[in-house]
């Protein structure tokens, strides 16, 4: 590929970076990476990713992305570290709008291992490139420019204990998360801040990791719980290495799980399926209790600046961070690393940041309405419910209620949810006569077994077929 210039520099070793770094490698003669942790030495959790002690997958997506930037990327994983590979749609319970969606197979292909072993595996791939450096303990201080204030030349920083310095560079990107100091840089450099979009949701969730054993979930590897009505608690119970389980649970707005045993046991129980809570309830512990709070979905708004700085970029969860119950931020960042290369590709740095904003805000479009449209189901989140939302979330409880009995209603959804079909597909045709046919079935069936007179147990009790908790709890919001 063409080089477009002798030095760029990432900052921040987050996955995001990790891929832009590798995007980078094949335009630029030296690429350097700044971190402001200390790589562990083991796959190990570390200060900078506080969100790497609870549950990751890597959605089909994402996984064919990464093995496309690092060809045997999947299989060194699972070789080297102990990590699974699965059909999404098949090996893992899908819990949404309180029913189980129907199992099937599918082309959906994900990955599951712990963040730590994830990002360790991404970073040493990256290191071993020839041109690709990293430098620890490094604190950015700021952005250096031209005179004129039009480009960015480098960035100011502190290695270690050190004094601080100078780096230039041709090209730079911010790939430091959710506390970036884009604004404050580029402010600083005389440039407006981008608008934002916020959604506060105040998800907390407790996690923990358990000894996994042949016979749980019938060799299965998961089960992932959306919130919903009445309680919107979320839960999600996933294969990792070492023969290990981890689980994380948690609600909206405060409503965080106990960390004590039998605190965290009764949370679980709660959830519209039982199937985490009888795994755990017998399981060996393998760690302590952890915590983390997620305030809101954030959105920088950079593609409707009017004026930026050259050779400046902003990517990953410093662009854009979701509700992280989705589980779609590595995937994005994968996607985004695409979308990078093909800017690179397609012309030099001249207005590269212009075209990679409006290109990365098409990506981002996708996760964030399914995730900020989803969380607005939730009546005390705040946000503007337009029309078309209430529509979307109207017909995707139609959808669930379908997909109980019909895998490939399933595959459809998950296709969707893991950034592989547009959402509008879900709207083809083919797919919404198959979701009215199966709900005008289950309707007609329902009513006339109804018009039988039928106890209110019997009711109950058709509910809890149709995949519903213990305690007869409804189903359909």
């Amino acid at each position: 590929m063409k080089k477009l210039g002798e030095h760029a520099i990432v900052i921040g070793a987050s996955m995001s970076g990790l891929l832009a770094a590798r995007v980078l490698s094949d335009f630029y003669t030296t690429v350097t990476v700044l971190e402001r942790d200390a790589f562990p030495a083991a796959d190990t959790a570390r200060k900078g990713v506080p969100q790497g002690r609870h549950t990751h997958g890597l959605l089909a997506r994402g996984s064919e992305v990464l093995e496309e930037l690092f060809p045997g990327y999947n299989d060194e994983v699972i070789r080297q570290s102990g990590g699974l590979v699965g059909d999404v749609a098949n090996d893992v319970t899908w819990v949404g709008r309180n029913v189980a969606l129907a199992k099937g197979r599918s082309e959906l292909i994900g990955l599951v291992a712990s963040r730590p072993v994830l990002e360790g595996h991404l970073r040493r791939r990256l290191l071993k490139l020839p041109n690709v450096r990293a430098v620890e303990h490094c604190s950015v201080r700021g952005l250096e420019s031209d005179a004129a204030r039009e480009c960015v030349t480098g960035v100011r920083l502190r290695a270690g204990s050190g004094t601080e310095e100078t780096i230039d560079a041709d090209l730079v990107v911010d790939a430091t998360g959710r506390g970036s100091s884009s604004a404050t840089w580029l402010e600083a450099l005389g440039y407006a801040l981008p608008d934002s979009e916020k959604v506060e949701i105040g998800i907390g969730y407790t996690s923990r990791t358990y000894r996994r054993r042949p016979t749980d979930l019938d060799g299965k590897l998961g089960v992932v719980v959306v919130g919903s009505a009445p309680n919107w608690r979320n839960g999600a119970l996933l294969a990792q290495e070492g023969d290990s389980w981890i689980v994380s649970t948690g609600g909206f707005l405060g409503d965080e799980a106990p960390d004590d045993d039998q605190g965290f046991l009764a949370y679980l129980a709660t959830l519209p399926t039982m199937q985490i809570h009888d795994v755990v309830a017998s399981a060996e512990p393998l760690s302590e209790y952890r915590r983390y709070r997620y305030v809101c979905n954030l959105r920088r708004r950079y593609e409707k600046l009017t004026r930026f700085p050259g050779n400046y970029l902003v990517v990953g969860d410093a662009l854009c961070s979701f509700n992280p119950v989705y589980g779609q931020g590595m995937t994005v960042a994968a996607l985004e690393a695409l979308t990078l290369q093909a800017c690179l590709q397609r012309g030099g740095p001249d207005e590269l940041a212009r075209r990679f904003f409006r290109a990365a805000a098409k990506i981002v479009d996708i996760p964030w309405d399914i995730a900020v449209g989803n969380d607005l189901r939730h009546p005390q989140v705040e946000g503007a419910r337009p029309p078309m939302l209430r529509f979307i979330n109207w017909y995707i409880g139609k959808l669930h209620l379908a997909a109980m009995h019909d895998s490939a209603l399933t595959t459809a959804f998950l296709k969707v949810v893991n950034l592989m079909s547009p959402p509008p597909s879900l709207l083809s045709p083919a797919i919404a006569w198959r979701v009215w046919r199966v709900n005008a079935r289950t309707a007609s069936s329902f009513f006339s077994s109804a018009s039988n007179g039928p106890s209110d147990d019997a009711c109950k009790g058709r509910l809890g077929q149709a995949g519903g908790h213990a305690n007869g709890k409804p189903f359909a919001e």
